[in-house]
Parts: structure tokens; C-alpha cells; sequence
């Protein structure tokens, strides 16, 4: 299967939504966007209400927020790509991924770097999706913590065939690790988005992790 990069759009205004999809639509087809409900995160995001995508892009959505069942029905609503709930909310995900799966939307659950996969196997067991969070909740950047990448491991022996994603830090220098590492889906915010030239970064950060290993 090849690695996905897939831009993040992590925004506060309906204009820097805009501003952030003209930046990526000559090359995205698939984009990562956040919403945040300003206490899961310390910031508050771009309301649902305000996404929107050009007709044949992936969008995946990943909800930032304490009480989920709050937000869902809205999530769906725009029926996208995949919507990620973190299994750190303070409700059970487990009907909501679901609800999820039964409208044909892939359902994804987010892990911060404190959480231990064996602490929620029965989520892993029934998502489409798991991401690795190695990054800063609601902003662009953060370090991408190396250590983070056993959960690979730990993760496909609770759910073989998930795909997973990753999101946090993701740079040219490590892009092609966390490849070889197991990462399927590498979500790259500011390194993108921030670029000078965004096309050029972003197809960097392709050629890097299709290039071949050297033994």
C-alpha cells in the first residue's frame, strides 16, 4: 500500500480554511482537517458548520473534542472521508464508531502519547483507523516523538489490518522512519502549510517515503 501525506488544515476562520485549501489544491486530493471544541484542545477551531471541499477530495476530520456525541451528528452530516474521535474523550466511543462505520464513513481513533494501546483494544479492535498524536492539540508543529512509533507494533497485535495514521512533527528528516516504521497515513501540518512553496514540500515529503531503504 503506498504512505499517504496528507495536508492539515488546522484553522480558526472560515477565510484561513480557504486560504489553507488554495495552498494545497493543485497537489491534495486527501486533506486532514481539525475542529476542536476549546477544552479537549486549548484552542478553538473552525466550526463544522464552515468545511466544506471540492467535489472528489478524501477529507478526513479529526474531532478534538471531550464529549463527541455532541458534535457527531454534524460530523456526518458531511459525510467525509473518515472522522477520528480521541479515545481520551470523556465518553464511549464504541457505539459512535459504530453509528460511524454503518453510514460507510471510516472511523478512526486518535492516541496522545500517554495513552497504552492494551488500554483500549476494544476500540482499536473495530476502527478503520488508528492515529498516532505526537503533536501539539490544535496547533501546527510539535515534535515528532520517535518513542511513539511501538505503538505500530502494539497496535497491529490487537487489530492487524488497521491502517495507521500519524500526526505530529512530520518533517522531511523523519517522514521516511515513520514510513519504515509502520505508518501508513502521515498527516503533515506545518511542515506544508507553512512552506514557501507548498506543492514543492509536499512532493518532497512523497518522494522521501516511496524512496527505497539502504542496507
Amino acid at each position: 500500500m503506498a504512505i499517504a501525506i496528507v495536508p492539515c488544515v488546522t484553522v480558526s476562520t472560515p477565510e484561513d480554511y480557504k486560504a489553507s485549501l488554495e495552498r494545497v489544491h493543485l497537489f491534495a486530493r486527501r486533506i486532514h482537517v481539525d475542529v476542536s471544541d476549546g477544552s479537549f484542545a486549548p484552542v478553538t477551531l473552525i466550526d463544522p458548520a464552515q468545511i466544506w471541499w471540492p467535489e472528489g477530495w478524501l477529507v478526513d476530520i479529526h474531532a478534538m473534542v471531550t464529549k463527541p456525541s455532541l458534535h457527531l451528528p454534524q460530523l456526518l452530516a458531511l459525510k467525509p472521508n473518515m472522522i477520528t474521535l480521541h479515545v481520551e474523550a470523556d465518553e464511549d466511543l464504541l457505539p459512535m464508531l459504530q453509528q460511524i462505520k454503518q453510514l460507510g464513513i471510516k472511523a478512526g481513533i486518535a492516541l496522545v502519547r500517554s495513552t497504552v494501546p492494551s488500554e483500549v483494544a476494544k476500540l482499536i479492535e473495530v476502527a478503520d483507523h488508528v492515529m498516532i498524536f505526537s503533536g501539539d492539540l490544535g496547533h501546527y508543529g510539535g515534535t515528532a516523538s520517535m518513542m511513539q512509533l511501538e505503538k505500530v507494533r502494539l497496535v497491529k497485535s490487537i487489530n492487524a489490518g488497521v491502517e495507521i495514521g500519524w500526526d505530529g512533527g512530520v518533517t522531511i528528516e523523519n517522514a521516511f522512519s515513520l514510513a519504515q516504521g509502520g505508518v501508513d497515513v502521515l498527516n503533515s501540518g506545518g511542515a506544508i502549510q507553512k512552506a514557501q512553496d507548498p506543492k514543492a514540500a509536499y512532493e518532497s515529503l512523497v518522494s522521501e517515503v516511496n524512496k527505497q531503504g539502504v542496507m
